[in-house]
């Protein structure tokens, strides 16, 4: 769909909307901001700069951080690339950026059901963040239980892998949890089952409506393997 004109700013309109936060800032800064790649405006077919409001938003989190905290542009530049990964920067030099975290039903994780996911770590970031040693990650990731996508790992190999570290408190190891894995992949074949008729009709409110069932159904697979585990260790006592 194509973006409304006004959707747009000119850079003159970007100065104004900067000004009173910034009285110093000038064209040429916002320029040379654009040079050292801290925005990436859009040009019209004549050349001239066209702004968006995440370029506006950039631009304020630029000028503040320089302002503000005295951060030079190559930090500020590696900052802005955390929040592009769906990392919360460091507050301070030198420190690790961590994931943007939800709380849903009281537990903090890095996506709801069936919302895609702009989180992107690095290999080192994945360690970091989810308490994995590096032969843990090689094991995990041999079994198949994560998988790196082109250059980085998302969300979803985050929560894997903070369950493998936690597990592993209680000596469970990567190779006792291919059955999790099997039963997961099952799980998504009988899902994939229902959805796919679906998500084969033609229209726009068909897609969404697949998109709905299989949300639906994977919320309630899950509900059923807590209860079903539940359920088992209750026999079991």
């Amino acid at each position: 769909m194509s973006v409304p004109a006004r959707a747009y700013l000119s850079i003159g309109e970007v100065l104004g909307k900067l000004r009173g936060e910034f009285p110093d800032v000038t064209i040429s800064k916002i320029r040379f901001l654009e040079a050292e790649g801290l925005i990436d405006p859009q040009r019209t077919p004549s050349g001239y700069r066209k702004f968006t409001s995440i370029d506006l938003d950039r631009l304020r989190y630029v000028l503040a951080a320089q302002r503000d905290q005295y951060l030079p542009l190559r930090v500020i530049k590696e900052n802005l690339d955390a929040l592009d990964r769906g990392l919360t920067p460091s507050t301070s030099l030198g420190g690790v950026a961590a994931p943007r975290l939800v709380a849903v039903d009281g537990e903090f994780t890095a996506q709801h059901f069936g919302q895609e996911s702009d989180l992107r770590l690095s290999r080192s970031e994945l360690l970091q963040s989810s308490g994995l040693t590096e032969e843990q990650l090689r094991e995990i990731e041999g079994f198949g239980l994560i998988a790196i996508k082109g250059r980085y790992y998302d969300a979803d190999a985050l929560s894997v892998g903070r369950a493998v570290s936690e597990m592993a408190l209680y000596g469970i190891e990567a190779r006792h949890l291919r059955s999790f894995k099997s039963a997961a992949d099952r799980e998504v074949g009988l899902v994939e089952q229902i959805i796919t008729p679906l998500a084969r009709q033609k229209g726009s409110e068909a897609k969404a409506r697949a998109e709905e069932v299989q949300n639906e159904l994977a919320s309630i697979s899950l509900r059923l393997h807590a209860a079903l585990v539940r359920a088992g260790l209750h026999r079991a006592k």
